[in-house]
């Protein structure tokens, strides 16, 4: 039996700005959270990662309406500068990550 191609597909993402800094909210829905990858490339985040469906898989299957996508995933996110990524925080709940970005601390007059 042949097998099908890898697949590769982007998670619906909705980036937005609050007092606090910047809010990345990611819909995955039946990920497990070991499954995820983030790094950090500069103003840039990547997230990655790989969502399995065992019936895809085993080929036994003949699927009537397939709109679920799964496989492997990519999804990067570039900032504006004045966010620093390095103090970002994550959580994975109810099938959405959410990573809060904090804004840069502003240059004080003692440093410039």
């Amino acid at each position: 039996m042949a097998r099908e191609p890898e697949t590769h597909w982007v998670p619906n993402t909705d980036v937005y700005v609050c007092d606090s800094g910047v809010v990345i909210k990611v819909e995955l829905a039946g990920m497990q959270r070991e499954n995820l990858e983030l790094v950090i490339e500069g103003h840039r985040l990547k997230i990655s990662g790989q969502r399995g469906d065992g019936c895809r898989t085993t080929g036994h299957c003949k699927f009537l309406v397939m709109e679920i996508n799964y496989g492997a995933f990519e999804s990067l996110i570039e900032l504006p500068p004045g966010y620093d990524l390095n103090l970002a925080k994550a959580a994975y709940q109810n099938g959405f990550l959410r990573i809060d970005v904090p804004c840069s601390a502003s240059p004080t007059i003692a440093d410039a």
